[in-house]
């Protein structure tokens, strides 16, 4: 059992020390760890060849549709509105709302960015606001990072509940306890989420100074609807409820609080912004794409069945993986974040005087600068197949359950963040160990609930490092290569919310929960 758990973790400890030791690219390490799980997989588990060549196909496809598809409509987004200059007239909004670059991490990095988890998910939380920061002035890496920690609380609500909801089938527990059980094991580190991005982003803790009243209303007017919305409404609406609450109260609060920022904490922004008034044609022209996108997402979500169930069914299905225990790959052709996002900035675009011409050349810009992304991601899902149907997962977590014993609540958040690390999903990891934890929960005499919420919790927490969320963000501020570096710097943020996540949900377990 130690053998083949020592044999498995190869390909994760190579990409670990691909990226933050030998500094490789990240299209690069990935592309290698996929070598290397494939012939591990065929040698070492007896893993057919003709499996092995169809997990793979069937990880790249689930890469390209739907995850690179929404980082791509993200992106094109985002370079759209730069072409538009729209972005400027963004910046110079951004500016009349503060000057003070900590209350926009704030207000972009955590209200926006949990936003658009909650909205989209698949790499949008980070991406979007990650890159718009960088716009305005904030140091590229400390956006990236900042986003990373901030995303990793808000993923098992994210994408109007999917993580949570596949969970509660696959792990065969109630829905509302599930989510209930979400909040209690987040909460601590919801708090904590918006102190360290505006440490990291401004790559000081002295930039707490004079900002600890404006955190914590921006903490606590997401955490209050946010644990709300979870215990008694469910897993689709906390996040989208609780970064729209949060948004209204930082802004409210800026006009009161930091209105004079230090001269190291503010921002620069051409042209006269200070005293200048923007209409409201001026703000949903500026904005329409993110107004679009939120209109759209919300109009064809379930939370508006008629519209869902009318265009949910057009997809195809289909199995691509020739072995055992296959499951089907569906490609929903209009129902889908990345389609949403095209067509809203597609039409945001002719709104700002675009036309079809230059948006294709941005398209064009967008896939020819980004294609290291994309071969980054496959690699990663191709691999994360591979593992997951030749039985390489669960030997590592076997070994684990069976070395923690009774202290296994402790790495229970562990196990979710190693699953997220290869698969860069949350909803992955709650197909690949969900079963795994509320089993091993029953046969230690615990709440599988509560089990099942530290996978989904640690699968948010695995998001920070695995290699795919890095790529996107290296890609969305247009420094593809500086992974190692991303990796280097969050990677303590990732230490510290597994250590206190474990400590949780332990104390959970002793309480009775």
């Amino acid at each position: 059992m130690f053998f083949l758990f020592l044999l498995a973790m190869i390909p994760i400890l190579w990409l670990v020390i691909a990226l933050s030791v030998l500094k490789m690219p990240g299209h690069k390490a990935c592309f290698l760890a996929w070598v290397l799980t494939a012939l591990l997989s065929m040698f070492c588990w007896k893993f057919p060849a003709g499996n092995m060549a169809t997990a793979t196909l069937e990880g790249v496809l689930n890469a390209l549709w739907p995850i690179c598809l929404v980082i791509i409509a993200a992106l094109f987004t985002y370079n759209l509105i730069l072409k538009t200059g729209a972005m400027e007239e963004i910046k110079k909004m951004l500016a009349s709302v503060s000057t003070d670059k900590r209350v926009l991490l704030l207000l972009i990095g955590w209200g926006f960015g949990n936003f658009m988890e909650g909205m989209a998910g698949f790499g949008t939380a980070v991406a979007i606001p990650a890159s718009m920061l960088a716009g305005i002035g904030v140091d590229p890496i400390g956006a990236v990072v900042g986003c990373l920690v901030v995303n990793s609380t808000p993923t098992a609500f994210g994408s109007v509940g999917v993580p949570t909801v596949t969970l509660v089938s696959v792990a065969g527990v109630e829905t509302m306890a599930l989510s209930t059980h979400v909040a209690m094991l987040q909460a601590i580190l919801v708090i904590l989420s918006p102190f360290l991005l505006v440490v990291i982003g401004s790559r000081s803790i002295k930039a707490l100074k004079g900002m600890l009243p404006m955190i914590l209303i921006a903490a606590l007017s997401y955490l209050i609807p946010w644990y709300a919305a979870a215990c008694f409404i469910g897993p689709e609406l906390p996040d989208i409820i609780g970064s729209i609450c949060s948004m209204v109260c930082i802004v409210l609060a800026s006009r009161v609080l930091n209105r004079e920022p230090a001269p190291e904490y503010s921002i620069e922004v051409s042209g006269e912004t200070e005293g200048h008034s923007f209409s409201v044609g001026e703000g949903l022209k500026a904005w329409c794409p993110f107004v679009l996108i939120f209109i759209l997402l919300m109009a064809t979500s379930n939370l508006c069945p008629p519209i869902h169930n009318a265009i949910a069914g057009i997809k195809t299905s289909v199995q691509v993986y020739s072995g055992e225990n296959a499951g089907k790959l569906s490609f929903s052709w209009i129902n889908t974040p990345g389609v949403i996002i095209f067509v809203a900035a597609i039409i945001g675009g002719l709104v700002q005087g675009s036309t079809p011409g230059v948006m294709a050349g941005v398209l064009a810009e967008t896939l020819k600068k980004y294609w290291k992304t994309i071969v980054t991601i496959c690699s990663v899902m191709a691999t994360a197949k591979i593992m997951s149907y030749s039985g390489m997962i669960s030997d590592i977590a076997t070994l684990l359950v069976a070395i923690a014993g009774s202290a296994y609540p402790c790495i229970a958040p562990l196990i979710g963040g190693v699953g997220a690390f290869v698969t860069g999903s949350g909803t992955s990891t709650c197909v690949l160990f969900g079963g795994l934890q509320s089993q091993t929960a029953v046969s230690l005499g615990f709440d599988p609930s509560w089990m099942a919420a530290a996978n989904v919790c640690g699968a948010g927490i695995g998001k920070m490092v695995c290699p795919q969320s890095i790529a996107i963000g290296a890609g969305a501020i247009g420094a593809v290569g500086s992974e190692s570096k991303i990796l280097g710097a969050v990677f303590k943020y990732f230490a510290l919310f597994v250590v206190l996540a474990g400590a949780i949900c332990y104390a959970g377990v002793l309480m009775g929960i």
